[in-house]
This record gives C-alpha cells, sequence and structure tokens, in this order.
C-alpha cells in the first residue's frame, strides 16, 4: 500500500481456496473447467471463489430436485476427475417459490 509520503510492503501468505496447496492461478484455471460443464437448460452455475451456486429451476418441487440431482452428478463427477472432494457438511439448498409448502423436506446428495 502507498501515501503520498509512506510505503507500507506486505508478503501475501495466504490467498487460496481452503486447503488447497496450489497457488490461486493454478486454482482459477481448474475451477474454470467446472464452470464449462455443460449443464442442462434448466440450471446455472455461479462462482465466487471457492463456492460454487447451482440454480435450477422446474414447472414444480420435484422437477427442480430430478434437475439438481443431474447436475450434482456432473460436478461429482468433476470432482472426481481432477482428485477434488466437496464438503457435503457445507453443502445448502435453499427452495424458493411462490407457494407455501408443508410436508416433506427435500434432500440433495452426493452420491
Amino acid at each position: 500500500m502507498a501515501t503520498n509520503s509512506d510505503c507500507i510492503t506486505r508478503r501475501v501468505t495466504k490467498g487460496c481456496p481452503q486447503g488447497l496447496c496450489c497457488g490461486p492461478g493454478f486454482w482459477n484455471v481448474l475451477y474454470n473447467s467446472l464452470l464449462k460443464t455443460e449443464l442442462t437448460s434448466y440450471s446455472t452455475v455461479i462462482a465466487f471463489a471457492d463456492d460454487i451456486i447451482i440454480l435450477t429451476r422446474g414447472k414444480s418441487v420435484v422437477e427442480a430436485e430430478n434437475y439438481m440431482n443431474l447436475e450434482m452428478k456432473k460436478i461429482q463427477k468433476w470432482a472426481q476427475n481432477n482428485k477434488l472432494q466437496f464438503n457435503e457438511n457445507k453443502l445448502q439448498v435453499m427452495l424458493l417459490t411462490r407457494r407455501k409448502r408443508r410436508g416433506k423436506k427435500r434432500r440433495w446428495r452426493f452420491t
């Protein structure tokens, strides 16, 4: 950081995704292949740092769940091909709908 009269220099020792042993440049190259994974026309993937969001829509909750499971299988295959694992404990699902729902809780899982 520099101002008109002072200059402060610090060595950057962190800045990679959690637990990653390679640098952020390599991670960007690797992650780019995930973002290019072909998804159904009902889904979109958004990435920020080492997190991804998959947006999936359907005419019903069951249809959206089926599309999401298809996408998650593709992402799991990508991870296996790249010798990576996702932390299932950090996986979150949010259902957005205009209807009020009561009853069975939906679950999505990597298999």
